[in-house]
């Protein structure tokens, strides 16, 4: 059958010989777009993964030297007698003279409490013998005071009061948060500078904290053994803390 040519402009085109339309064209720019934004973030994305993998852990000191703001002194006497009243009595004088001895060195009254009394007794050869013991505390922020104290308890003895074992002067420093903050930044700039150490050494840069941990802070006695049989026998003090710090490096 023979087709004029008018008849050909009514005969359907095939599909793949059609020249594209606009919306195949936006969809295959949507597409490409979408192609090169992807793996531009998944080459980002591997490049922020590898700079991730840069990092120095270090640990940063601080420490600091405090004078203890709080002194207790737990005094421990006693007497023994054959009969209750005798040994009161004599706790009784022992008490004036302790108390007599803090006045003389200008502590208040109140700085001084009893806390507590114990009374045990035995049989020796049929005679009953009691002991009373006797406990006070002094409890004072006077560390000057509390000191002067600590070197005259001799004339305690001398006054006829005999001191039991583990009655001593403690020292204790209460001000540990008002310092925390401070020290620790500075333990964080010590981890700082030994991380741009490191850099420097290996020819990068440190940036921003990855991680961080601070470890205990510990409070020991400034002059170590020999500034008392402990870290509460004496009023020098120093407080420390490490810090570990995880730095990015560029």
């Amino acid at each position: 059958m023979f087709l004029s040519s008018e008849d050909h402009d009514h005969v359907a085109t095939p599909f793949w010989r059609r020249p594209p339309g606009p919306l195949v064209l936006a969809s295959a720019g949507i597409l490409a777009f979408g192609l090169v934004a992807g793996g531009y973030l998944l080459g980002d994305g591997l490049t922020r993964m590898k700079m991730a993998e840069r990092s120095v852990t270090v640990r940063g000191l601080a420490e600091r030297e405090v004078m203890a703001d709080l002194a207790t002194w737990t005094i421990s006497y006693s007497a023994t007698a054959q009969d209750m009243a005798s040994a009161q009595a004599s706790v009784d004088r022992d008490t004036a003279s302790i108390q007599a001895f803090f006045a003389g060195l200008g502590f208040p009254e109140d700085a001084l409490q009893p806390i507590g009394v114990n009374v045990s007794s035995y049989m020796q050869d049929g005679v009953p013998i009691f002991t009373l013991r006797q406990r006070m505390t002094l409890r004072t922020t006077d560390i000057e005071r509390a000191q002067r104290a600590v070197r005259q308890q001799f004339d305690l003895v001398r006054r006829g009061v005999m001191l039991e074992e583990g009655s001593g002067m403690a020292y204790t420093f209460t001000g540990l948060n008002a310092i925390k903050p401070e020290m620790v930044a500075e333990a964080t700039q010590d981890a700082r500078a030994s991380a741009e150490q490191f850099a420097e050494d290996s020819g990068a840069g440190v940036g921003g904290i990855r991680h961080a941990t601070q470890g205990y802070f510990e409070i020991y006695a400034r002059d170590g053994d020999g500034g008392g049989w402990g870290v509460a026998d004496t009023p020098y003090k120093k407080v420390r803390v490490v810090t570990t710090v995880d730095f990015y490096l560029d």
